[in-house]
């Protein structure tokens, strides 16, 4: 019987069958069923390091849970108060991501389990502004260009700070952001909060490519870190103190129409995207890292990589002109009809925004057949400053 079946009227006609045949193997074993136990892993006391010429966050490896908060300065707020509140936001960041309560910390106990707690800092174009130091603002740190597909919606939107807030316990992340909140608040209000999750640690291999709610991995071709290209794609090299070893943020939010999605057989789910759903493999090839083949085609001489592929779209030859994707995952409450309020946070860390990520984000725009079944709907861009030293704070290469 399927399972529509078994839902409208056939649940009392197999009941007694289900019943039995539960019975039949209760009573085929007198053996209990194992019990299997995952090896203790202590991952509520994880470190990672604060202080360094580079802000954690990026290279490190994704932390489960992300909340990223972003403020919009209040009126007053210049050069002199933007130092003090900077001041104040590194040494609790520092604190609590070594596992340390914050500076009148009343529920210092949640702190204690920093579980890879990493807090990343980023300037939006407004907190140069403030300061009145527009010019040390990095060139490519400013509002993207419109796209056609854009639906974007002021709550998600624009931003003057950002505070990137990442670990594997969704409790340490939520208690980090309230912390970091009281200290922002005589200079900035919350502009939005947006939350995002990924596989739990340990649930797969450190290295697992994230895999959206879609069904889709996502982030299969990022920059390596370690590898000759990577430092390049991703991090401002040379140039004076406030840009060397700096970053850019783009921060999109993308709500995922599932309802529709789930409409297409899997077959055309994959044609969409270019690749293998299960392995994450290119449809040219047997696994997820394997390079797209864009010459070959089928026995009918159509290509097996359609021009309208979302991998295809996104594919970039130059390995320094890549863009280091750290996705997550967001899942809202759903409408009164049960239709899902389910996307990703897409962030993407590269060292010039003009000319990686808009290049790419203009080629998906144009032709990527996913736009049917995706829909950006906020959209910020930020500049991630230098790291700092133990004692300094982090926007003191750019304030002073």
């Amino acid at each position: 019987m399927n399972r529509r079946g078994l839902l409208t009227g056939g649940a009392a006609a197999v009941g007694g069958a289900l019943v039995g045949a539960a019975t039949a193997v209760a009573a085929s074993s007198d053996e209990p069923a194992p019990v299997v136990r995952m090896k203790d892993v202590d991952y509520g006391h994880a470190i990672e390091p604060f202080h360094g010429r580079r802000q954690s966050g990026v290279d490190t490896r994704p932390q489960a849970f992300a909340s990223f908060v972003g403020f919009t300065l209040k009126p007053g707020t210049d050069r002199a108060a933007l130092g003090r509140m900077l001041r104040l936001l590194t040494d609790d960041a520092a604190r609590l991501t070594q596992g340390r309560p914050a500076l009148g910390d009343t529920e210092a106990e949640l702190a204690l389990l920093p579980a890879r707690l990493t807090v990343t800092f980023g300037f939006g174009p407004g907190l140069y502004e403030a300061a009145g130091l527009a010019a040390r603002r990095p060139a490519s740190a400013v509002d993207l260009p419109a796209f056609a597909i854009d639906r974007l919606q002021a709550r998600w939107s624009g931003g003057d700070l950002l505070l990137q807030i990442c670990a594997d316990d969704a409790t340490t992340v939520a208690h980090a952001q309230r912390m970091l909140i009281k200290d922002a608040r005589p200079f900035a209000a919350v502009r939005w909060v947006q939350r995002g999750f990924r596989r739990g640690r340990g649930v797969e291999s450190d290295g697992a490519t994230h895999r959206n709610l879609m069904g889709q991995l996502d982030g299969t071709v990022n920059p390596v870190v370690g590898s000759p290209s990577y430092d390049p794609a991703v991090w401002v090299r040379d140039g004076p103190v406030w840009l060397k070893d700096s970053t850019t943020l783009v921060l999109r939010r993308i709500r995922m129409e599932i309802e529709t999605w789930d409409k297409l057989s899997r077959t055309d789910k994959e044609l969409a995207v270019g690749r293998k759903l299960d392995t994450g493999a290119p449809l040219t090839g047997e696994r997820e890292h394997d390079e797209p083949d864009f010459t070959a085609v089928d026995s009918v001489g159509l290509p097996v990589m359609p021009n309208f592929a979302h991998v295809t779209r996104a594919h970039v030859s130059d390995e320094r002109l890549r863009i280091l994707r750290r996705p997550y995952s967001y899942d809202g409450e759903p409408d009164a009809a049960g239709v899902p309020d389910s996307g990703l946070i897409f962030a993407a860390f590269q060292a010039d925004i003009a000319q990686q990520y808009v290049p790419i984000q203009k080629r998906l725009a144009e032709q990527d057949l996913m736009n049917q079944w995706t829909t950006p709907i906020g959209s910020a861009v930020f500049a991630i400053p230098p790291g700092c030293a133990e004692g300094g704070w982090v926007g003191e290469q750019v304030l002073s």
